[in-house]
C-alpha cells in the first residue's frame, strides 16, 4: 500500500493535491506545461502505481499545466541513457509497458481534464472514464510515424478503439489533428468547456462520483477498463518491440522528421 505523504513530493513531472479523497494530478515540467522526455517516461509509470496502491484515493483528476496539456518532446534528454543501445531500448520497453498499464490499474474513477493542445501522449487523458476538454484543445499523435517511429507504445491500440479501425489508422499515419468540436463529435472527448471552466467542471464531476458507494466506484472502473487491459496485454509488448526496431533503423539511416 502507498501513503500520500510518502509520494506527494516524489515526482518532478506532476504536482499532486488531494481533497476529500479526490486526487488532482497536474502534469508539469519545471512548473510549466509537460515536456515529454526521459523524466516523465520514467516517473509517470511509478506515479500511477503509487496512486493505484493508495486506497485513500477515491477519484482521480488528470490534467496539464497552464493552457497546454503536452505538445513538446525533449528527445535529447534520453541521449545520456544510451537510447540507441540495447540497454536503452530495454528501458523504454520496461517503462513503456507500465505507463498505460499502471494508469488503467488505478481502480477508482479517473477524469481527464484536457486544458489545451495534446499533441504528445493525449491518450493519457483520453483513457479516463470521463474526459473534459477546453475548447482550445487539439489532439494529435505527433510523436511517432513522421518522426520515424512506429506508433507502438499503446497508441496503436487506443486510437483504433477510440476512432474505429480505419479512422484510427488514418489518424496515426497522417498525424491528423482533431480539434475540440471534432473530437466531441467523434466521441473522443465527452464535454467541451472554456479553458478556465475545465478544472472546476472536473472537480464538480469528481464530487458527484465521490457520493457513489466506494466499491461500486472501484469495481465499475475495473469492469469498464478490463477490455482495454486485455488489448494492451496482448499487443503492447509487440508494439514496443516494433517501435524500437524502427527507431534503430531510422537512426542508422539518418532520418529527420520532414
Amino acid at each position: 500500500m502507498s501513503r500520500f505523504d510518502d509520494y506527494r513530493d516524489r515526482y518532478t513531472s506532476a504536482r499532486l493535491r488531494r481533497e476529500d479523497g479526490i486526487l488532482e494530478i497536474t502534469l508539469t515540467t519545471d512548473g510549466g506545461p509537460l515536456v515529454w522526455g526521459e523524466v516523465p517516461h520514467r516517473e509517470l509509470p511509478l506515479l500511477f502505481a503509487d496512486v493505484g496502491a493508495d486506497h485513500d484515493n477515491e477519484v482521480v483528476i488528470l490534467t496539464g499545466t497552464g493552457d497546454v496539456f503536452c505538445v513538446d518532446i525533449d528527445r535529447a534528454s534520453w541521449t545520456p541513457f544510451g537510447i540507441s543501445t540495447t540497454a536503452g531500448y530495454d528501458r523504454i520497453y520496461w517503462e513503456g509497458k507500465r505507463l498505460l498499464q499502471n494508469l488503467l490499474d488505478i481502480e477508482v474513477p479517473v477524469i481527464g481534464a484536457l486544458n489545451g493542445p495534446a499533441r504528445i501522449h493525449a491518450e493519457l487523458a483520453l483513457l479516463s472514464d470521463v474526459t473534459i476538454a477546453a475548447d482550445t484543445t487539439v489532439v494529435q499523435d505527433a510523436a511517432h510515424y513522421w518522426s520515424g517511429s512506429v506508433p507502438g507504445d499503446g497508441v496503436h491500440v487506443v486510437w483504433p478503439l477510440l476512432l474505429g479501425p480505419n479512422r484510427g489508422r488514418y489518424f496515426l499515419m497522417t498525424a491528423q489533428e482533431l480539434r475540440a468540436q471534432e473530437a466531441l463529435r467523434l466521441g473522443v472527448v465527452n464535454e467541451i468547456c472554456a479553458p478556465d471552466e475545465v478544472l472546476p467542471r472536473a472537480w464538480e464531476l469528481a464530487r458527484r462520483l465521490r457520493t457513489i458507494p466506494r466499491l461500486t466506484r472501484r469495481y465499475t472502473r475495473v469492469a469498464l477498463t478490463q477490455h482495454l487491459k486485455e488489448r494492451l496485454q496482448a499487443e503492447l509488448s509487440h508494439g514496443l518491440i516494433l517501435e524500437s526496431a524502427a527507431i534503430a533503423a531510422a537512426t542508422e539511416e539518418g532520418y529527420r522528421d520532414p
